[in-house]
């Protein structure tokens, strides 16, 4: 694997821990898909350093158990008109 990858792929699992992030946040702040970032975390990270992608992990299962709770304010804010959030 290219350095330039292995950086990133560390950069993003201590980026996604320090702040809490989702997979999209974390997208966003490199500039980068959603997909990219998926892979680096799950695929490319256990090779890496299997301890932070434990820890990873465990934040990643996280967020997808209360995506839908997310999904469902974000719902309630567009129909309420707020923009607050």
């Amino acid at each position: 694997m290219q350095n330039h990858i292995e950086e990133r792929v560390c950069d993003l699992a201590v980026y996604i821990l320090e702040n809490k992030a989702t997979v999209r946040a974390a997208a966003a702040r490199f500039g980068i898909s959603k997909s990219t970032v998926h892979k680096d975390l799950t695929e490319r990270l256990p090779r890496l350093r299997p301890a932070l992608y434990r820890e990873v992990r465990s934040l990643l299962d996280r967020n997808k158990a209360e995506r839908h709770i997310r999904g469902g304010l974000a719902t309630r804010r567009k129909y309420r008109g707020d923009t607050a959030g």
